[in-house]
């Protein structure tokens, strides 16, 4: 067996952003996936083979928003058959009564749905979407470089500092209050501030970060309004939300065929059991048949927990480092359930003329008090009845993805133990798989009864299937204890680790989760910038 510059352990986006920059760079790189797929969690895949042969979904993450815009031109994706369709409305929420209330692209439109439950909210609505827009320009620039360095000293402590506070510049004294409050404060609270109509405050509430850990009543609970109106797409575009044609593993599929052209060499089905590593330095992979690969440098695409507490001997670690690890929140608080139909959902209120476009997506978010006790509830390890349901039509807008007359319709759940107080959840899999059939037969009741495929993907499911700890999608809460300079561990937060020659490259490092290869592209330009 050759020795390679780099291998890359997991072959999702980022450990595919990471291979591609560093093959271009010269290196000459391996990238290893214990699964038969490339994609990590952007993959498409059959629902029920079974029942519904041929007919595919975006088995877990399903919408792309904040995909850089650099990465798609730099691995030219376009070129390599990505497709990505701007969602129009970008979100819309279906409500009691057979009402919805859609958000779309043009302003004027969007206006004349709000003024519908008020006049006043309607007008406060896009003054407060500008502000949104314009703090998150600010932050905007620390997606593609690293963290700041809270530990650097003298010289380049100063350099540090000046480059910090140079993404601020122009910030006034009202935008600084506001970031504050963003950071801090709880969703509920602000918007509470702005608007008087129950329905344009579930409309924000819908719009919030998913997978997150908190309640829209508990602190930094309004963090996640910043989060979806960082910019995305190939345009670069604020608040970008699309539909991928082929689904999200057209995206890795794209990646792959980029990093192939590359010089990367791609390896599935292939589960590495340990880094292995000497005197404190990497030194190659070894699988679970027992092959070791020899390499120069390894970057693990796997969450933190993983990558330390299973795939490094403990013994090569500091006592103190594995402690902190151990305690990165993880304890993921979604699933996923993945429908195959016989007949598109008819959503009440959703006008029969619908374009294919606002029948693709309808969030059955619950109020503020069911959000709140749902979380709360969760954290107790209980299943609470009233879940927070996300709904995509992908066949609506892609009908590829589909044999004739079926459609699929994926959803996303929150939110819910990772393990549930009363037994496990291959106990508790039908209950939810139920539940949501339930909940979304309120708001279409057609669609109980035209179900043919069913996948139920439980938070015990996301861990198994795709390898992340605890089912956490982000690897690792979003909260700003593990953000920034904090992600994934204070000191630890610039793609290194305590083993010379590991990195991560994980959605568990800066800036964290989604499908945006940040995470991948900032970890292949630290790694290069060391080996200069």
């Amino acid at each position: 067996m050759r020795r390679y510059d780099a291998i890359v352990v997991g072959a999702g986006h980022n450990g595919l952003t990471t291979a591609y920059y560093l093959a271009r760079a010269g290196q000459d790189t391996l990238v290893l996936d214990r699964r038969d797929v490339v994609g990590g969690c952007a993959v498409t895949e059959e629902i029920d083979p079974e029942n519904a042969p041929g007919c595919r979904v975006s088995t877990a993450s399903y919408m792309a928003s904040m995909l850089r815009p650099e990465v798609i031109r730099d691995m030219d994706l376009g070129r390599h058959g990505l497709k990505m369709i701007a969602a129009d409305p970008g979100l819309q929420i279906a409500l009691p009564e057979g009402r919805v209330l859609p958000w779309w692209s043009d302003d004027r439109k969007t206006h004349q749905e709000l003024a519908r439950f008020s006049r006043r909210d309607a007008d406060s609505f896009f003054q407060l979407d500008e502000e949104l827009k314009t703090l998150a320009r600010f932050l905007q620039p620390f997606f593609l470089e690293p963290p700041p360095r809270t530990g650097a000293t003298g010289l380049a402590g100063f350099l540090e500092m000046l480059r910090v506070g140079r993404r601020f510049r122009g910030l006034k004294g009202k935008q600084i209050s506001e970031l504050i409050t963003f950071l801090t404060g709880s969703l509920e609270q602000f918007l509470d501030r702005y608007f008087e109509s129950e329905e344009v405050k579930r409309l924000m509430l819908a719009n919030n970060l998913y997978g997150k850990h908190g309640g829209p009543r508990d602190p930094g609970s309004a963090m996640g309004l910043l989060f979806h109106l960082l910019s995305g797409g190939e345009d670069e575009k604020q608040g970008f939300s699309g539909h991928v044609i082929g689904g999200m593993g057209a995206i890795t599929q794209a990646m792959a065929a980029a990093c192939a052209e590359a010089g990367v060499e791609i390896r599935t089905g292939l589960e590495v059991s340990r880094i292995e590593s000497q005197d404190g330095k990497a030194r190659g992979v070894t699988l679970t048949g027992g092959e070791f690969i020899e390499c120069g440098l390894a970057v693990s695409n796997a969450d933190p927990k993983r990558t330390f507490l299973n795939l490094v001997e403990a013994d090569q670690l500091d006592g103190h480092f594995l402690q902190q690890v151990q305690a990165i929140h993880m304890d993921g608080p979604a699933a996923k359930v993945n429908l195959v139909l016989n007949e598109e959902p008819r959503v009440n209120g959703m006008p029969a003329d619908a374009p294919a476009l606002q029948k693709m997506l309808f969030t059955l978010v619950p109020t503020f008090d069911q959000a709140q006790r749902s979380y709360n509830a969760a954290q107790l390890g209980q299943l609470e009845p009233e879940l927070w349901v996300d709904c995509v039509l992908a066949s609506a807008v892609d009908p590829g993805l589909v044999t004739p007359g079926r459609h699929v319709l994926t959803t996303f759940i929150q939110y819910l133990p990772y393990q549930p107080a009363d037994g496990g959840w291959d106990q508790h899999r039908d209950w939810l798989g139920d539940r949501v059939v339930e909940i979304i037969g309120r708001y279409a009741p057609n669609v109980p009864g035209a179900i043919v495929g069913r996948d139920v993907i439980t938070p015990l499911d996301l861990e198994r299937r795709f390898g992340i700890t605890e089912g956490n999608i982000f690897h690792g809460d979003i909260r700003m204890d593990q953000l920034f300079f904090n992600r994934p561990l204070p000191g630890w937060a610039h793609y290194r680790t305590p083993i010379e020659g590991l990195y991560l490259c994980g959605a568990g490092t800066h800036p964290g989760g989604g499908v945006t290869g940040a995470p991948g592209y900032n970890a292949a330009h630290a790694i290069l910038k060391d080996q200069k």
